[in-house]
């Protein structure tokens, strides 16, 4: 039986003190850091007997680790995952002060109310109903909560994969962030998007080399010219559709549509809302995003250089980057930033069936149905381990709420109802994983 009451209260609780908690995270190991959250949230697990352990990757990146025993030790254990940083923000662009946690017109307010202090305060009431009223799941369930997934997780599921990987001993399966959220699409059909694939990253530094000079002299090797063309040429560039599994699978179980490239265009353009989310995923991206060169208007630089934000799709990353070489020219090279890899499962097998039972069985109305992320996870580390990951957040939300826009946005929030369904589906999700 699943239980209520208490959690469905806690939980609008536990989001408010998390959000009031600045871990924002502006990358290169900047800002607050998680150690304040962290121990927040060992200390919430604490209370209820659950053994904690706080793993600091660098001074205040903090990542906690617990781990629930269940009933039958021959089961593989499931992974629950949630990321404790927030991307910076600008309190001036906010109607409420984005650290307040304030509830107002239904939703709690703050910075990280979508992304993802939400799940971790639905893992963390959920967890902590259970162990209140001794009711052990039948696999292992291990918790991570982890520090600096914004900035691609060096210090935190990368780190914890690397030099930790007894953390994760017998987990084969996991659920985290960004799924399991419902889409109205019409009044007669509600979606609910689990992740199941994610496109790979390739964040860029583009650098051309010339030679240096006065500025009103004749330059035939000006780095501006060629890393400003190889800028122009990869921005304008047109990346061809390509239909992946779980995009084909998304169209088929939401619409009973068999996409083809020939006419995926037309049929995302009739999604409305969905269609920015679906868009972003029927091909490979890479968006020119910042610039720099130079340092008097009349000395030409010998060096000039860009970045680029690169996203390709499952099994097409080497069709990317032998596109993004073609694209630089001869005169322009390139490093990483930051890249990692692309992650697609089948939307298939027992704990398929467990969230979407677990979300009918709290709203009659669901269809649900799988989804690639156009960006990144810390599911990407964790499968370097062979673990299998969806994205499963349960939210049923108004259908005026644009929730996909508040990711990194500004007016961030999450309504206390919404928190509510999900605790009771993670719950019900645990009795049948």
């Amino acid at each position: 039986m699943v239980a209520v009451g208490n959690m469905e209260e806690e939980v609008v609780g536990l989001c408010r003190d998390l959000i009031r908690i600045d871990s924002s995270n502006a990358g290169d190991n900047a800002g607050p850091g998680e150690r304040a959250a962290a121990e927040y949230v060992a200390e919430k697990l604490s209370e209820v007997g659950l053994e904690t352990r706080i793993l600091e990757s660098d001074s205040r990146r903090a990542n906690v680790i617990a781990r629930i025993e269940g009933t039958d030790p021959g089961r593989d254990a499931l992974l629950l995952h949630g990321h404790l940083d927030v991307v910076p923000f600008d309190a001036a662009d906010w109607k409420i002060h984005p650290l307040s946690g304030e509830v107002a017109d239904g939703c709690v307010w703050g910075r990280g109310a979508v992304d993802m202090k939400d799940m971790d305060a639905m893992i963390l009431a959920v967890v902590r109903q259970r162990l209140r009223e001794g009711r052990r799941p039948s696999r292992d369930v291990v918790l991570v909560f982890t520090a600096d997934e914004e900035a691609g997780g060096g210090y935190g599921a990368r780190w914890l994969v690397d030099e930790h990987p007894e953390v994760f001993e017998g987990c084969t399966e996991a659920i985290g962030e960004v799924g399991g959220f419902s889409v109205t699409v019409s009044e007669a059909q509600r979606l609910y998007l689990i992740e199941a694939a994610e496109k790979g990253i390739g964040w860029m530094r583009l650098t051309a080399r010339g030679r240096a000079g006065h500025g009103s002299m004749l330059s035939s090797e000006n780095a501006v010219t060629e890393v400003a063309e190889a800028v122009a040429r990869i921005g304008r560039y047109e990346w061809p559709i390509r239909v992946t599994p779980t995009v084909q699978g998304f169209f088929r179980e939401a619409f009973g549509v068999e996409l083809t490239a020939e006419d995926a265009e037309a049929t995302v353009a009739k999604l409305g809302p969905l269609a920015r989310m679906v868009g972003a995923v029927l091909r490979n991206t890479a968006n020119p995003t910042m610039l720099e060169a130079g340092y008097k208007a009349n000395v030409i630089p010998q060096t000039a250089t860009a970045h680029v934000d690169g996203r390709f799709l499952p099994g097409y990353e080497e069709e990317f980057f032998a596109t993004i070489d073609e694209l630089l020219g001869p005169n322009v090279t390139r490093e990483f930033v930051h890249h990692d890899i692309a992650v697609e499962t089948p939307f298939e097998g027992p704990l398929v069936r467990a969230m979407a039972e677990a979300l009918i069985a709290e709203d009659p109305g669901a269809r649900v149905v799988p989804y690639t992320l156009s960006g990144g996870t810390d599911l990407k580390s964790f499968s370097r381990l062979g673990i299998r990951g969806f994205g499963f957040a349960p939210l049923r939300l108004p259908a005026d709420l644009d929730f996909s826009g508040m990711f990194h946005g500004v007016d961030e929030r999450v309504p206390t109802d919404s928190l509510a369904f999900g605790v009771r589906v993670l719950d019900r999700f645990l009795d049948l994983a």
